[in-house]
């Protein structure tokens, strides 16, 4: 049986997603027969090619985790997103209360530990936008939630997903024991 194409991103998030899926430890070792990551943070290649499943964790903060999303949707059948950030806007979301300059204050300037700090200028850098999860900005197929999601939530959607069934996580494997 052919392999299952997977591409991943992570957006505006701490990246602890792909770490609780690196966290499957030895069940990675079956996955890796069914499955091959394509584009990655893990593979780190850049651009995406159509796959069977594409993943997302993080939230949408700017002009170029946008247009990540809908380059991800656009090359893959089924799209899973992992962990609050993407599901809700998670922790990131709660920028949303503040202004971009008093955000941008807060972490350049402010901080306790800065000395002379400024603001960076650059044309590569993306402006601040609203954060927003996934589902705002394209269609999400499968969610699993969590923050981040537990190893075996995350097994469980694959596993799922292999099977032929979009899953829906049970409560009772949605948090670390």
């Amino acid at each position: 049986m052919a392999k299952i194409k997977v591409a991943s991103a992570w957006l505006d998030c701490c990246s602890g997603c792909h770490m609780s899926f690196l966290d499957l430890d030895e069940a990675l070792i079956d996955l890796a027969g069914a499955i091959e990551l394509t584009a990655t943070p893990i593979t780190d290649i850049k651009e995406f090619s159509p796959v069977d499943l594409g993943i997302i964790e993080g939230a949408v903060s700017n002009e170029h985790d946008e247009k990540v999303a809908k380059d991800l949707r656009a090359n893959c059948k089924i799209l899973m997103v992992w962990g609050d950030c993407a599901c809700f806007g998670g922790i990131v979301s709660m920028r949303n209360l503040f202004s971009t300059e008093e955000v941008l204050r807060r972490y350049y300037i402010e901080t306790e530990s800065t000395k002379d700090g400024k603001v960076p200028s650059s044309e590569d850098i993306p402006p601040l936008t609203k954060v927003r999860p996934i589902n705002e900005v394209v269609k999400v197929d499968c969610y699993v939630p969590g923050c981040p999601p537990s190893p075996k939530a995350i097994h469980y959607a694959l596993t799922e997903l292999l099977e032929g069934r979009i899953p829906i996580v049970p409560s009772e494997i949605m948090r670390f024991d």
